[in-house]
């Protein structure tokens, strides 16, 4: 019953264009006398009106071709070359002229929408017009099947006037969008050179996710901006930094497309496009420096609002991280030339602009748009502290290489100053810069200066140090370290007085730690290693996540057990690039 309901529906726009029907020939033959005259003369008057085909008819059905196949054949041929000339109506003549055809072609081929053979002409008609007669947007959007079957083009149209239905096609994106994210936090695959920050900006927004937000949005301002502010209550609402880098990729991917009719009005857009240079080459340089610089300068009384969008953008992942690697490279040079960090521009832009990315949900949530004010003692006081400990680590190394009898008696050191330790504690800028020291002496493979910052990790500004982004890093970092791992007091510091400290009431630091354990069990002593698995046995509350890299745990260390020659025999794991020393300038 439905179906005939259907098939009513489908085929009643027939009627509008004056086109007889099946329900026309059904009556036709039940109140005639003679149906198979009915029927010809039915198939006179609606078949194609060519008179030389009458007489050419005949051979085809002497040839057993049924009269259906002939004429669906001619339909499919004359479809064809119909919605040529549809596109090439749209891409020829004045903008009026083509749309004024258009128009009259789609008011004549509307009726015929749910006609499955007619579609693709009445869809493909929409698509070419810039602005789709109101009535018929909402025919579509009220109907499901059409609705889905229309073009982007012609959905854009729709979008633009219903928040809510466009909210509703983009949510399952955004959510892709974080799930890979954190999916990439947590990969199997732990390597300073293969990491969470490896592939180019260019590369990342290639994605799936912003590939299809950059479709649906088109050149369409009123839709870039509604996507924009989704991004931005989700940042409100989640406080997940992903949304920010969500929100530059996005920019930057009709950058890439030229789309200059959103670019132009996006007041981020040249700031992000020279932020963006700075992440591909991972380091801000002079030059770059004072573009940027140039941008928040220029921001002018009564559009502070922008600052906003310029702290999100900010406080995307990718720019974090280019920050402070090259805050930390600033702090090296200035070591080098004897310098002060107060006297370093680029140094002081670098804080600036980590103190804007780091305050951008604040900044949203209160909708007070004023840069940060910057304390003074963390130029003056912590910052010192940090090149304090890179002449330490000079020092102690040149000490090294002295012949025996002229070495200083001093070992190295292991205390932190008491303003380092609360600056990091109270300072989100400070402890961000602090951690990204801590992953620079890892990459050095600098064991005593690592032993000699992880106490103070155990309490900072917000667990900075237990984020995932940090531990995905970090762990990936401690690879170069494998060695190190077979010493007790080495495993002792980094487990117990550091990651364990937390892991049972942070689900992802469990996790972190259990990935590290599995690249790494073959060189942890086996008494050491047992103890580990003990103390990380998930709870009941557990997520199937940490259950699983448990397991394969307990698999390792099983097999293990079974041959412990293993150890010995188990190559080392290193990069390719493990016997080349890291130049003492290298973040």
């Amino acid at each position: 019953m439905a179906g005939a309901r259907r098939g009513a529906a489908m085929f009643s726009g027939l009627q509008e264009l004056g086109i007889a029907s099946g329900d026309e020939l059904k009556e036709t033959l039940t109140n005639c006398a003679e149906p198979l005259k009915a029927i010809d003369q039915f198939q006179i008057e609606n078949g194609i009106l060519l008179p030389s085909l009458q007489s050419a008819l005949p051979f085809l059905d002497l040839h057993s071709i049924p009269r259906l196949e002939f004429h669906q054949s001619v339909f499919d041929e004359l479809r064809d070359k119909l919605l040529d000339k549809v596109a090439t109506i749209a891409s020829e003549g004045k903008d009026g002229d083509r749309y004024n055809k258009l128009e009259d072609l789609l008011g004549k081929c509307f009726p015929l929408v749910k006609v499955p053979s007619i579609q693709p002409v009445v869809m493909c008609v929409m698509k070419h017009l810039p602005k789709v007669p109101e009535e018929k947007l909402k025919l579509v959007m009220a109907d499901k099947e059409l609705y889905k079957i229309c073009a982007t083009e012609v959905k854009r149209q729709i979008w633009q006037d219903n928040q809510a239905l466009f909210g509703d096609e983009v949510s399952p994106l955004l959510k892709q969008y974080i799930i890979e994210k954190e999916n990439a936090l947590f990969s199997s695959e732990l390597s300073v050179l293969h990491n969470f920050f490896s592939a180019s900006p260019k590369t990342r927004r290639q994605g799936e996710v912003v590939q299809k937000l950059t479709n649906m949005i088109g050149k369409n301002v009123k839709l870039y901006d509604m996507v924009l502010q989704f991004l931005r209550t989700l940042f409100l609402r989640t406080r997940n930094v992903h949304y920010c880098t969500l929100r530059a990729e996005l920019l930057m991917s009709l950058h890439d497309l030229d789309i200059s009719e959103i670019c132009s009005v996006d007041p981020c857009h040249k700031f992000t496009w020279c932020l963006d240079a700075c992440i591909r080459e991972r380091f801000v340089d002079a030059k770059r420096a004072r573009e940027l610089q140039g941008f928040l300068d220029g921001v002018k009384k009564g559009q502070e609002q922008v600052l906003g969008d310029l702290s999100m953008i900010l406080c995307d992942p990718f720019a974090i991280n280019t920050l402070a690697l090259s805050t930390v490279k600033n702090l090296q040079e200035l070591v080098s030339q004897d310098a002060l960090p107060r006297d370093s521009a680029d140094l002081l832009l670098l804080l600036r602009m980590l103190s804007l990315g780091q305050g951008a949900w604040d900044m949203i949530d209160s909708q007070v748009f004023k840069e940060p004010k910057m304390e003074i003692e963390l130029i003056t006081k912590f910052l010192p502290n940090l090149m304090a400990f890179v002449v330490d680590d000079h020092s102690f190394n040149v000490d090294q290489k002295l012949p025996t009898e002229e070495k200083a008696a001093n070992l190295y050191p292991t205390s932190l100053p008491e303003s380092f330790i609360k600056f990091i504690q109270e300072n989100r800028v400070a402890c961000e810069i602090a951690l990204y020291y801590v992953l620079h002496i890892t990459k050095q493979r600098n064991k005593n200066a690592i032993l000699r910052l992880l106490p103070s990790l155990v309490e900072t500004y917000n667990s900075m140090a237990f984020s995932d982004i940090f531990l995905h890093l970090f762990t990936s970092h401690l690879t170069l370290l494998t060695e190190e791992f077979a010493a007790e007091d080495f495993c002792t510091a980094l487990f117990d007085g550091f990651i364990l400290t937390t892991f049972s009431s942070k689900e992802n630091v469990h996790r972190h730690v259990l990935r590290l354990l599995l690249h790494l069990h073959h060189k942890v002593v086996l008494s050491k290693m047992i103890s580990l698995q003990k103390a990380l046995e998930p709870t009941k509350q557990s997520t199937d996540a940490v259950k699983e890299l448990h397991s394969q745990l307990t698999e390792k260390i099983e097999s293990l057990k079974q041959s412990p020659t293993q150890m010995a025999e188990t190559p080392p794991l290193e990069l390719p690039l493990r016997t080349v020393s890291a130049p003492a300038a290298a973040v």
